[in-house]
């Protein structure tokens, strides 16, 4: 079960991280991940840029459903696979953004700079097709598959500058708070 209004999560998350830089965390569920979504939601801001990556089946769909939840998307979030970009109004504009099929040179004729320029919360799928000039500053999470169970993750969450450092460490925050209650 998640909430967005702060985390809640069935079960207990594994938790090491250094201030402002790294946090990783172990998902049991895909309910789980999502409620990782949604927390993160809580601290970001227009123009705040959210970069997935991991393998197919990952979770990185998943963990957007729950960033868009905790963003006030009420419309169904799903895999932008074949449109490449979606837009979600929510208490924030939010941009879902797949790039499973994209070139890296298809990235101007596709409209990508724009929407990352826009007064906006972007997430971006398979961000490792986007130079990097475009993720300065992003927020990094890194979904990979568990050991305990099928549906175990580990999202590793990482910053890329001083604001993606502060949205870390609030999400940081609440998962601290949340496995000493």
């Amino acid at each position: 079960m998640y909430t967005t209004s702060r985390l809640v999560v069935a079960g207990v998350f594994a938790l090491e991280h250094c201030p402002h830089e790294k946090l990783v965390c172990v998902s049991r569920s895909a309910d789980e991940t999502r409620a990782l979504g949604a927390g993160l939601a809580a601290h970001l801001a227009p123009g705040d840029l959210v970069c997935l990556y991991g393998e197919l089946g990952a979770g990185k769909t998943t963990f957007i459903q729950g960033l868009a939840a905790g963003l006030g998307v009420s419309d169904p979030v799903t895999s932008p696979s074949f449109t490449l970009i979606h837009e979600h109004p929510g208490r924030l504009l939010f941009y879902h953004l797949d790039l499973y099929r994209l070139d890296p040179g298809d990235l101007t004729e596709a409209g990508i700079e724009e929407v990352l320029d826009a007064d906006a919360v972007v997430a971006v799928e398979w961000a490792e097709r986007l130079p990097s000039r475009l993720r300065r500053g992003a927020v990094q999470v890194q979904i990979a598959f568990g050991d305990e169970t099928p549906d175990s993750r580990l999202l590793y969450f990482r910053s890329f500058g001083d604001r993606s450092a502060r949205v870390v460490a609030g999400l940081a925050g609440e998962t601290d708070a949340h496995s000493r209650s």
